[in-house]
């Protein structure tokens, strides 16, 4: 229609990387479309071709400065794999502390300093006073507790791993160093406080949901399949186990699918206006097999967390809804219970006398020449795959990161929350950011997950210190 419109965000604020949103209006000013675009391109999984294997870990860390964690922990399973060893019993343990000190830190910088301004201050607040500083004005205490819980993650990655970004702690075979009976007794002085933390926080978080109740209904609220990794008895795996994968009426449609076989069961798809592969489900097709991935997927697939206060929690989470729990404005709940879960196993870790073992890395050469690794980062599944010749040199690699496998969740978020706030016009701040808001429940991250698939779009231009375009270049 002449009279169609189009309205873009750009760039989405809050989140992890660079995008954009365009929502399309009708004449009568009514949303009929709308899409998230990734704007930014990586590109790893070309970057790595040509490298020896043993330096993949390190390499794929520099992915993001956020989570390096879990692509270290993804990354050498994939070479644990190609070397055919099992790591020592220590060296697991550690991995799996540092994979879920890795989540703590990460979910509380996206529900403290991502998105507790949207619910402290309101959907409907000054976006000049939307962050960090306005929530501190309003609620210290909450920033206090936000700063100080990514603060305890931080300084456990920097105790095993030596640094708190790209620590190269995590090798092929297991780990570098074993840990210091000092360090581990620091660790285990601070859990006491981030325990705290995170009860008064869930508690906190209850509280304020019921003011968010018309938001609940539209922020990604549909029917959807959702995946996770469970471990044998069905509890939450965060570094090892198999995937499951259920609908939306809490019925199991997949059980027991080994992650080195993802590729039988789960494609993906290139759009020409995302650099942001969209995963789906190969039974159901494209776009019918969308599924979701994360803490609130984690959680409506597994049985149980697996300690004492998280399962608690997670019992009273399920109440929400008969069955599987839809709204995507529940990531947020599901990952302060995740972040629960993981300081009370970390410490049931730590107390293993094993855990000071001093053989954490076992030694081979190549002895396959395929390997995929797979673990649950904070924002969902992660696979590395890489294939090596003869020399150990890396010659494919292929990632499929959780961001991804949340793309059609995202973009239909998007739609059904811009259909039901936006009007044309009268736009209001308060509209806009709750299309940016939806988009922060997922927390994506968009360094992670853009890097290779067919032949995408590509604009590349040259431009004067004036401003001025002097040269461009495309592929269509």
């Amino acid at each position: 229609m002449a009279n169609n419109r189009t309205i873009v965000i750009d760039p989405v604020t809050r989140i992890e990387g660079h995008s954009k949103i365009t929502l399309h209006l009708d004449d009568k000013g009514e949303v009929v479309d709308a899409r998230f675009h990734v704007t930014q391109f990586r590109g790893f999984e070309k970057l790595c071709e040509g490298r020896p294997f043993s330096e993949m870990p390190s390499l794929m860390a520099r992915i993001c400065g956020i989570c390096p964690v879990s692509h270290l922990i993804a990354s050498a399973k994939a070479c644990d794999a190609l070397l055919a060893v099992r790591i020592p019993p220590a060296a697991d343990k550690l991995r799996r502390i540092f994979n879920m000190a890795q989540i703590v830190q990460s979910h509380a910088l996206s529900v403290f300093h991502l998105s507790s301004p949207d619910l402290v201050l309101g959907m409907d607040a000054d976006p000049a006073k939307s962050n960090l500083w306005g929530v501190f004005e309003k609620d210290p205490q909450l920033a206090r507790d936000g700063i100080r819980l990514r603060q305890f993650g931080q300084q456990i990655i920097e105790r095993l791993g030596g640094k708190r970004i790209h620590p190269a702690w995590v090798v092929p075979g297991g780990v570098s160093e074993p840990l210091s009976q000092a360090d581990r007794d620091a660790i285990l002085y601070s859990i006491p406080e981030a325990l705290q933390i995170a009860v008064r926080t869930i508690s906190w978080f209850k509280q304020v949901t019921g003011s968010f109740r018309e938001e609940i209904a539209a922020f990604g609220n549909f029917p959807s399949l959702f995946l996770g990794t469970v471990k044998e008895d069905g509890s939450i795996a965060f570094y090892d186990g198999k995937l499951r994968i259920g609908d939306a009426t809490a019925t199991l449609v997949a059980d027991g699918l080994s992650p080195a076989r993802y590729f039988d069961y789960l494609g993906e798809k290139v759009e020409s206006w995302s650099y942001l592969k969209s995963a789906y489900y190969k039974p159901k097709g494209y776009p019918d097999g969308m599924y979701r991935v994360g803490p609130l997927a984690r959680l409506n697939v597994a049985d149980r967390c697996g300690t004492e206060r998280a399962d608690q929690e997670l019992a009273e989470f399920k109440e929400l809804q008969r069955a599987a729990i839809l709204s995507s404005f529940h990531y947020h709940q599901a990952r302060l219970i995740e972040l629960l879960y993981c300081i009370e196993r970390m410490e049931q870790l730590l107390t293993d006398p094993e855990i000071l073992s001093k053989h954490v890395r076992a030694v081979a050469e190549p002895n396959a020449q395929e390997g995929v690794g797979a673990s649950e980062a904070p924002r969902g599944t992660l696979f590395h795959h890489y294939k090596i010749d003869d020399h150990g040199l890396v010659r494919w690699a292929n990632l499929i990161i959780a961001t991804g496998q949340n793309n059609l969740a995202m973009n239909r978020s998007v739609l059904q929350v811009a259909r039901h706030f936006v009007r044309g016009d009268k736009l209001e701040p308060g509209m806009l950011n709750r299309v940016e808001a939806v988009i922060r429940t997922y927390d994506p991250c968009l360094s992670c997950s853009t890097h290779a698939a067919g032949q995408m779009a590509l604009r590349v231009q040259l431009v004067a210190p004036s401003g001025e375009i002097v040269d461009e270049v495309a592929r269509p």
